[in-house]
C-alpha cells in the first residue's frame, strides 16, 4: 500500500459540515483512498456507506435526493453516518443533486469521489459555492514514491536520508522520471508490465474519458494533439503550429487543450509580465501532470530518457512539484520570458512579490545564467532559486538571496 499525503487533510476535514469532494485523473487511488478513510471510521465504531456509481446496484439509491435519504435511514437509523459516493461523474448533474442535498439540510456527512473533472467542475463553483471543500489527488508524488521504495523506513526524515545517500536519490529519481507516478505503476517491479500498464491507462483515458465522457468527435486528432504537445513540454506553445500539425482548427484545438487539463493530463502556465511590449503576455507554457505519460506520449517510456529531453523531463517535475507545493497557498506559477528571448523557468508569484526559478539537470555546480540577472535586475526579488541535482548553497547578488536547492529539498 501506497501511503498518500493527502489522506490525512482530507481526514481532518471529515468533521467539517461541507461535501468533501475528490478528484483526480483515472486510477490514481481515489477509491483506495475513500476505502481507507471508510476502513478507518468503521473501526471507530462510526457509521458508513459506500456507494460507488460503477455498479448498478448502487446507481439505484442515488438516482434522486428522496431515495439517498431513504437508503440512509434503513442503513443508520437516527444515527449520523458517513456517505461516500465514488465515481460521481456517472451522475447527471451531479452538482445539482449534491446541492439539493445540502440545502435541504441531509444530516451525514458526504464524501464523493470523481474521475471526470469535467462534470463535476462544470457547475461545482456555481452550484456549490461555500457548500464544498475541493480536493486533487495527484498521481504518486517523488516523496510519496520515494517513501514506498524505501520501506517508509525513514517516512519521516527522507531529506535527512538523501542528504546521505546521495546516490540512491539521484537512482530514485531516474526512476520516478521515466515510469511516473501512476501507483499500479509504481509498484509493478518489471518494466515490460510497467509498459502494458501505461498503455492500458492510456487508451482507458481515450476510450472512456474522451470518447464517451466527453463526446471528442476526433479522437485521433486529439491523440495527435496530445503526442505533439509532450514533443513540446516545457516549451511555450504555439497554437497555430499545432493546430497544423494535428489538422485542428485552432478554436478547436483550444477547446481540446481545455478537455486536456480538465481532464489531469496537462496543466498550462500563462506567462508573468510588467510591461507588454518587452515581455511574453499570452502565449501559454504546457507541462504534464505526469512524467511517464509525458515519456509515453512522445514513444520513450521504458528506456532511458535521451539527452537534452532529460532536462525537459526534469523541469516538467519540478513544475508539478511547485504546483503540489502552491495550492491554496494563493501563490501563483507562471514563466518568463521577453521578446529579446531572455527566459526564467517558473516565477511564483502573490501580489508585490516573485521568486524566480531556474532548473537545471545537468550534473555538477549549477550557474546562475544571463536571463536569471535579467529578471533579478528588472524586479530585484528577495529570493531566486536555482533547482539543481546536488548543489546546496546560497549566495547574493546585490538585495537577491540564491539558493541553490537540489531537487530533493524542493
Amino acid at each position: 500500500m501506497i501511503k498518500r499525503f493527502l489522506e490525512k487533510e482530507i481526514k481532518s476535514h471529515l468533521s467539517h459540515p461541507e461535501i468533501t469532494i475528490l478528484v483526480g485523473p483515472r486510477q490514481v487511488g481515489k477509491t483506495t483512498l475513500l476505502m481507507n478513510l471508510k476502513k478507518e471510521l468503521d473501526r471507530s465504531g462510526e457509521k458508513t456507506m459506500f456507494l460507488n456509481l460503477d455498479i448498478e446496484r448502487d446507481r439505484i439509491h442515488s438516482e434522486t435526493q428522496e431515495h439517498l435519504v431513504k437508503k440512509c435511514g434503513l442503513e443508520f437509523g437516527e444515527r449520523k453516518g458517513f456517505v461516500f459516493i465514488d465515481e460521481i461523474q456517472r451522475k447527471e448533474n451531479a452538482a445539482l443533486f449534491l446541492k439539493g442535498l445540502f440545502d435541504m439540510g441531509f444530516s451525514h456527512k458526504l464524501i464523493v469521489s470523481g474521475s471526470g473533472s469535467l462534470e463535476l467542475k462544470a457547475g461545482i463553483h456555481e452550484s456549490l459555492s461555500g457548500r464544498k471543500r475541493l480536493f486533487e489527488l495527484p498521481p504518486v508524488t517523488f516523496q510519496e514514491f520515494a517513501a514506498y521504495k524505501t520501506g517508509y523506513s525513514y517516512e519521516e526524515r527522507m531529506t535527512e536520508f538523501f542528504d546521505v545517500e546521495k546516490e540512491q536519490a539521484r537512482t530514485l529519481l531516474d526512476e520516478y522520471l521515466n515510469f511516473g507516478g501512476y501507483p499500479r505503476i509504481v509498484v509493478e517491479p518489471l518494466a515490460d508490465e510497467k509498459f502494458k500498464i501505461m498503455d492500458e491507462l492510456y487508451r482507458s483515458y481515450v476510450e472512456k474519458d474522451l470518447i464517451y465522457w466527453m463526446r471528442i468527435d476526433k479522437p485521433d486528432a486529439f491523440i495527435r494533439m496530445i503526442q505533439r504537445l509532450a514533443a513540446s513540454s516545457s516549451r511555450i506553445l504555439n497554437h497555430s503550429r499545432i493546430a497544423s500539425e494535428t489538422g485542428l482548427s485552432v478554436p478547436t484545438l483550444k477547446n481540446y487543450l481545455w478537455y486536456a487539463e480538465k481532464t489531469f493530463i496537462i496543466r498550462t502556465l500563462s506567462p508573468f509580465f510588467t510591461n507588454r511590449v518587452k515581455e511574453i503576455v499570452k502565449a501559454p507554457a504546457v507541462y504534464f501532470l505526469d512524467t511517464g505519460l509525458l515519456n509515453y506520449a512522445q514513444g520513450i517510456y521504458g528506456s532511458a530518457v535521451p539527452g537534452r529531453q532529460a532536462g525537459f523531463t526534469f523541469q516538467n517535475w519540478v513544475c508539478t512539484r511547485l504546483l503540489e507545493k502552491t495550492r491554496t497557498t494563493g501563490w501563483h506559477l507562471h514563466y518568463w520570458r521577453t521578446t529579446d528571448k531572455a527566459e526564467v523557468d517558473f516565477v511564483l508569484d502573490r501580489q508585490k512579490d516573485q521568486v524566480p526559478i531556474e532548473v537545471k539537470f545537468s550534473p555538477g555546480r549549477a550557474q546562475i545564467t544571463r536571463s536569471l540577472h535579467a529578471f533579478i535586475d528588472k524586479y530585484k526579488p528577495a529570493e531566486a532559486w536555482v533547482v539543481n541535482l546536488n548543489m546546496d548553497e546560497r549566495i547574493r547578488i546585490r538585495e537577491t538571496e540564491v539558493r541553490f536547492i537540489p531537487f530533493y529539498r524542493l
